[in-house]
């Protein structure tokens, strides 16, 4: 079993030192090599200045990314403000509670104001999602670049996000849909190692969960009777995932191997015999955890992208050109 972790990350050491071209055709480690050397150390700096304000945006930033490429694929279209004739996705339910814009905006500027019209607004968002993971103590990974930005972005598309009330049969059939396996699914799953969540996304499990069960029976008692008074505040009141929320780290797994999951969708990720034994493995194990979170979201960067002319390169990331 070390073996061969070791022998995956050293595959993809090798791809990455080399510059290789990983899924879609256009895309490539050296992309703006020549047009915008510097672009990659003016996201990094600029993610970096934000966390030290601020710590939790490193889950918003992490998060931002999958909702992203969740909906229409890794084109940033998630960034687009709506207008008077059309919702964006922004404006989705799903995505009230998303942060981070302004980061993203700020790192947009800063690259335009030295190499303007040339990087995507998508890549920023991926690599920012890259830059916040790896300061929160996570792995470092580097990431392909060359996708161009969506003019598309509508809120019925949103129907697309998982939401926290999935169980694990539901969340393999959309997670499957784009392309991941269990395996994936759980480690994806594992950004949730970072941030909070609101009370509204879980308190399905303290009151009328089910037909039998007023509380969620796969809830731990006491984190139980924790959530019922931190959510006497109200449906935004929010709650750490784990009890390291500002670090990328294993306690996720942790947390749900004694009960502590706090969306349904997390807690079923132990209760359901075909992911228990990921859960298990990465518990046990973090730098399985961090090799296979990284081989992931690589690939969760890759769905969908748009190059050649389905994009552009926006000169403003909340509207299109």
């Amino acid at each position: 079993m070390v073996a061969s972790y070791v022998a995956k990350l050293l595959l993809l050491i090798a791809l990455l030192s080399c510059g290789a071209k990983l899924g879609a055709d256009a895309l490539s480690m050296g992309y703006y090599m020549m047009s915008c050397p510097f672009m990659d150390q003016m996201v990094r700096s600029t993610v970096s200045q934000a966390l030290r304000g601020d710590p939790t945006l490193a889950a918003a930033l992490l998060r931002l990314h999958f909702h992203d490429c969740f909906v229409q694929g890794c084109d940033a279209s998630v960034l687009i403000d709506s207008t008077e004739d059309n919702t964006a996705e922004k404006d989705s339910p799903a995505n009230l509670s998303l942060r981070g814009y302004e980061v993203i905006d700020r790192a947009k500027q800063r690259i335009e104001d030295q190499c303007p019209g040339v990087v995507s607004c998508a890549d920023i968002i991926a690599m920012a999602a890259r830059d916040a993971v790896f300061w929160a103590g996570g792995p470092f990974y580097e990431i392909p670049k060359g996708r161009k930005d969506g003019r598309r972005s509508k809120i019925e598309d949103t129907i697309n996000l998982p939401a926290p009330t999935l169980n694990v049969t539901a969340l393999v059939r959309m997670f499957g849909q784009h392309g991941f396996d269990a395996q994936e699914l759980v480690a994806l799953s594992g950004a949730h190692t970072l941030g909070a969540a609101s009370c509204a996304s879980f308190k399905n499990r303290l009151s009328n969960f089910d037909s039998a069960d007023g509380v969620d029976p796969t809830l731990d008692t006491d984190m139980a009777r924790t959530l019922w008074r931190a959510c006497a505040a109200g449906d935004g009141a929010r709650v750490p995932f784990d009890r390291s929320s500002y670090t990328f780290d294993n306690g996720y797994f942790n947390a749900l191997q004694r009960g502590l999951g706090l969306l349904s969708s997390d807690q079923s990720l132990f209760a359901d015999p075909r992911t228990r034994p990921v859960v298990n493995a990465y518990a046990m194990n973090d730098a399985m955890f961090f090799l296979d979170f990284q081989q992931a979201i690589l690939k969760m960067g890759l769905l969908e992208v748009k190059e050649g002319g389905r994009g552009e390169v926006r000169r403003d990331c909340r509207r299109v050109n």
